[in-house]
């Protein structure tokens, strides 16, 4: 099954895809809750999917990121790619020259979440070197701590596409560290819709690409990571409990920005697009927006 979160009225609402119909569903109120009410938020899914009338095209909606809101820190998992390891050695912010021997996780605030098709916003007073990063987003469906490789895919309820937007010289100037350059807000869009990990083979290869402007930038098959996704998934509940609806960034192949000669950093009216033949298509404009002006929050 697909899911989505679309705006209907202006209210988040939750989603089922019958073909390129967005049916709604009125039972759960969102798809985060769904994931945590198991297999009773999959009745109410297959309900709608068999009751739901003719429901909405796609295209008619404006698709939100499938757990706008999630539950905590969106997690994230670096250096998960060779290509990309080593592509930005001696050209990062660390003298790491061997690659670790277990996976490098950070986190982003979950403030950073957007919606796939949303813009990507751009303010000169903050950064000067936006970059693009295509990822896999993995979504935890059962909690768990100490999961064994073996056990891990049983505790995934799906797989998404995500856009870890970087901003390179807020990373080095806090230190080199990834959390601050990797939180400006609404800058990661997640999308476009959540499929079920039961639509794929334990072992299926899932492919990833990243246009920007219609150029190819990365291209590769989650087969070619240095640590699975079992892998990943096992190593991160190491000692911590995942929850559901927790969202797992899987890393990013090469073809990074910052990594190239010159340097390719992403500017207001660039389009950049996302895409997997199995999990559908981000696409999101960088535009010029101001994120430091203050605000007062409630």
């Amino acid at each position: 099954m697909r899911f989505v979160t679309f705006e209907r009225d202006g209210v988040p609402t939750p989603g089922v895809l019958r073909d390129d119909m967005v049916l709604g569903m009125t039972d759960v109120p969102s798809v985060l809750e769904l994931i945590r009410n198991s297999e009773a938020g999959l009745h109410v899914a297959k309900d709608a999917l068999e009751n739901g009338g003719s429901g909405v095209p796609l295209g008619d909606v404006r698709l939100l990121a499938p757990i706008p809101d999630p539950p905590r820190f969106v997690l994230a998992t670096g250096w998960n790619y060779r290509g990309h390891f080593d592509e930005g050695t001696g050209k990062r912010n660390d003298d790491v020259t061997e690659l670790p021997d277990y996976p490098s996780f950070f986190a982003k605030a979950d403030t950073s979440v957007t919606g796939p098709a949303d813009a990507i916003p751009y303010d000169t007073e903050l950064t000067e070197q936006l970059d693009a990063e295509a990822e896999i987003a993995v979504v935890i469906g059962r909690g768990g701590r100490g999961i064994p490789v073996d056990r891990a895919l049983d505790h995934v309820f799906g797989y998404a596409l995500a856009n870890d937007v970087s901003a390179r010289d807020i990373q080095r100037r806090h230190g080199g560290q990834w959390f601050k350059g990797k939180s400006i807000d609404r800058s990661c869009p997640i999308g476009p819709y959540l499929v079920t990990a039961d639509e794929f083979a334990p072992d299926a290869a899932l492919d990833i690409t990243c246009l920007v402007n219609g150029e190819v930038q990365q291209q590769a098959t989650t087969d070619l990571m240095i640590f699975s996704i079992p892998e990943l998934v096992s190593a991160l509940s190491e000692a911590m409990t995942l929850r559901p609806g927790d969202i797992l960034l899987s890393g990013t192949p090469e073809g990074v920005g910052y990594a190239r000669t010159p340097p390719r950093y992403l500017k207001p009216g660039d389009e950049v697009v996302v895409s997997s033949s199995q999990l559908g298509e981000l696409r999101n404009r960088v535009v010029e927006q101001s994120l430091t002006t203050y605000t007062s929050g409630t």
